[in-house]
């Protein structure tokens, strides 16, 4: 199968890649091709001619796009729905990555994947208007929301708590935000079954299981032979940060586990993580 991968020198372009290397591959990402080029992604699918676009690209910087909103709507929305329009004038398959951030957050429950959408900052505005293209300009779409990924490579949340530990001797930790730790390698994995299916649809695709961001912290340090850290909890308003994120927004696998497709516990997941890549890599 021929492939296009937008943002694919992202972390999860990188991870499918890997998973998906026995396929016919083509890599999207700047600054050879921008999304928000009508005509340069419009060119790119009509030459690579793919089964299937597996749309990563997005601006992803939660923060800055509360600080920059156009920009956010610029690259999510207008660039999803360039690369929608692409998809449906040559009869491509698409994946959307989406996120648990098109949701409020107001629901303890979680979400499962037909709830409305509504969203409480930019970036989730910007994503649940790129949904809303998927939707309404192509049928053959596949939406996938995850949350709280995390890669090798670069920083990242276990990255930022081993750090601080091992620094200072203690973190303090958000414990009134909720949502489920998702490994990339466990998200990408997912994401090359369901496009076998034909299944179209909304998929939820996060490892198993949620948690607050302070329990997230707890586990981390366990893992990681830190158990000495105070881990100190605190809330969301005592944490100050350009954007408001959903306080409850943990997603339920409701339509993949319909067709077989579920991701291990995260708790499983971050062990194997740790054990695969040093601090240094997180």
């Amino acid at each position: 199968m021929r492939i296009v991968i937008t943002g694919g020198l992202g972390q999860l372009g990188l991870a499918l890649q890997d998973v998906l290397i026995d396929h016919d591959l083509v890599i999207v990402d700047l600054p050879e091709t921008d999304i928000t080029d009508r005509e340069a992604i419009e060119a790119v699918i009509q030459e690579a001619d793919p089964e299937v676009v597996v749309h990563c690209a997005a601006y992803t910087d939660v923060d800055a796009c509360t600080r920059n909103p156009d920009l956010a709507y610029q690259i999510n929305a207008l660039g999803t729905q360039n690369v929608v329009l692409s998809c449906e004038k040559f009869g491509t398959e698409l994946v959307h990555i989406s996120t648990n951030e098109v949701f409020a957050g107001n629901c303890v429950e979680g979400y499962e994947e037909w709830m409305p959408l509504d969203p409480i900052n930019a970036y989730g505005r910007s994503k649940a208007i790129a949904e809303t293209f998927v939707r309404n300009l192509t049928s053959r779409h596949y939406i996938i929301r995850t949350a709280w990924m995390y890669a090798p490579g670069g920083r990242n949340f276990i990255h930022a708590i081993i750090a601080k530990a091992r620094s200072t001797g203690e973190v303090r930790v958000v414990a009134d935000e909720i949502a489920n730790p998702t490994y990339v390698n466990d998200l990408a994995n997912a994401i090359a079954r369901v496009i076998q299916t034909d299944q179209y649809g909304t998929y939820h695709f996060t490892n198993a299981g949620a948690c607050s961001r302070w329990a997230f912290a707890g586990e981390i340090l366990r893992l990681a032979g830190l158990d000495q850290v105070r881990n100190i909890p605190i809330l969301a308003r005592d944490f100050k940060r350009a954007s408001t994120p959903p306080p409850f927004a943990a997603l339920h696998n409701v339509a993949g586990a319909a067709i077989g497709i579920t991701l291990r516990p995260w708790q499983d997941a971050l062990r194997e993580y740790l054990e695969t890549h040093s601090p240094a890599d997180s």
